[in-house]
């Protein structure tokens, strides 16, 4: 379902049929994957990768040249509840979004959280699993439940190659 999309130019949806994306703008250049929802007043830069899978709630900004692995998870609500003390549902008066950014050339990877209110630094790396409850500098790398920054003996190395050493 695409509704109310703004799509930048040479922005790739691989399997149109099989995403949820409204109310929110789409960079060019970027690609979105299977199974991804990406809802109401999100905003993803250019040249970013969306991998399947993911899910971007309302109050995400994610800037120019992310890569979110697949199964990502954000959140936007501190204090989720079903209903209110009265025992009535909640409805979206009730609570309010709290937004999260992504800074660009940030890469999070496979199955991880990122709790609300956050921002992820530029150029940080997210490890596959992680649950992200603080802010992430620009250029760490953080890894683990709950997610901590990583000593790196030779920080001066870019950090692909840190990865592999």
């Amino acid at each position: 379902m695409l509704k109310r999309v703004s799509l930048g130019e040479g922005v790739v949806i691989h399997q149109p049929e099989l995403v949820n994306l409204y109310d929110c703008s789409i960079g060019p250049g970027s690609r979105i994957g299977a199974f991804v929802e990406v809802q109401k007043n999100v905003s993803i830069g250019r040249n970013c990768k969306i991998s399947s899978h993911s899910f971007i709630c309302e109050g995400v900004t994610i800037e120019d040249g992310v890569f979110i692995g697949h199964g990502v998870m954000f959140t936007n609500d501190i204090y989720p509840r079903a209903t209110n003390d009265d025992g009535e549902l909640q409805g979206s008066d009730d609570w309010a979004v709290v937004p999260t950014i992504v800074r660009a050339n940030a890469s999070i990877g496979s199955n991880a959280t990122i709790l609300p209110g956050l921002t992820i630094g530029e150029g940080a790396l997210v490890g596959a699993g992680a649950v992200v409850t603080r802010d992430v500098p620009a250029g760490a790398v953080v890894a683990g439940v709950p997610a901590r920054v990583l000593p790196s003996a030779n920080s001066s190395l870019p950090q692909h190659e840190r990865l592999h050493q």
